[in-house]
């Protein structure tokens, strides 16, 4: 750039881009949450004081904290097996979670309708062993876990390896020098500078988990509806796109606030490191 020109120039079109792609739809939704179908607070008043939003608010926590807490069992011993190993199976590894990303969700989430389903191979198995009659799994809240668990793993997979891979190798064998075990290693070494990955990795899946649609919608039960789902019945079903922007506007609130608590807690520029 030449002398003179401001440097705030070779962010306008990334700003002007962000304005019209998030900031008119988010100003929209809210506007439509106050004047929706009348001027006024009513209808975040209705969502503080009906109990439906609040079991589904609640429900919606729980999920995702149940996900989060499967990826965080599931991820941590393969990640670190990644970082501490080297060859073709870390290889491989690295590549088939890299790979997920390349599969649209949507089509891992019809996998699953077809693998749980009622001659699906978990039923033949079922059937295989004696079980009759087989468990149903489909539309069941468990087929609902089961998918976005599989779904947001490699998020958890990816973050954590990038940490652990840096753990430099010589203070794990400095602790075995001392006389510490694999585990004490592991639980004085390794997780502790591993666990802003760990936070970091959580919070990811969290909130990704927490504005899930599409998986809970086709492989859930209608009775333990999450958010998303709850917005778009009061869209597409009742027409009621006031409360539907606030229960929105409410969701995007406490992501914020969880933002907010992470970046005083352990910084915002962590997610990405």
């Amino acid at each position: 750039m030449r002398r003179g020109v401001p440097t705030w120039l070779l962010l306008l079109p990334a700003v002007a881009y962000l304005l019209l792609v998030f900031g008119v739809p988010l100003g929209n939704t809210f506007w439509m949450s106050i004047s929706e179908p009348t001027l006024g607070l009513q209808n975040f008043a209705s969502i503080l004081t009906d109990p439906l939003y609040a079991r589904v608010y609640l429900r919606t926590v729980l999920v995702a904290a149940t996900v989060t807490l499967l990826c965080l069992g599931l991820g941590y011993p393969l990640a670190h097996y990644m970082a501490r190993r080297s060859g073709v199976v870390a290889a491989l590894l690295l590549g088939a979670c890299g790979l997920c990303f390349w599969i649209s969700y949507l089509v891992r989430t019809y996998a699953w309708t077809v693998i749980l389903g009622n001659r699906g191979p978990v039923t033949a198995l079922a059937r295989w062993l004696g079980v009759e009659p087989p468990p149903v799994l489909l539309f069941t809240t468990t087929a609902s876990l089961i998918a976005m668990t599989h779904i947001l793993l490699p998020y958890m997979v990816l973050t954590l390896y990038v940490v652990l891979a840096r753990i430099d190798a010589n203070l794990i064998r400095a602790a075995h020098g001392m006389g510490a075990s694999h585990w004490q290693s592991f639980s004085r070494v390794v997780l502790p500078l591993s666990l802003p990955a760990v936070v970091s990795g959580c919070l990811l899946v969290f909130i990704f988990c927490v504005g899930f649609y599409v998986t809970p919608t086709l492989l859930g039960s209608p009775r333990d509806m999450m958010i998303s789902s709850l917005i778009a019945n009061e869209i597409e079903t009742l027409l009621d796109f006031g409360s539907a922007s606030a229960l929105a506007m409410v969701l995007l609130a406490a992501v914020l606030v969880l933002l907010t608590v992470y970046d005083r807690l352990v910084g915002i520029d962590r997610i990405l490191r």
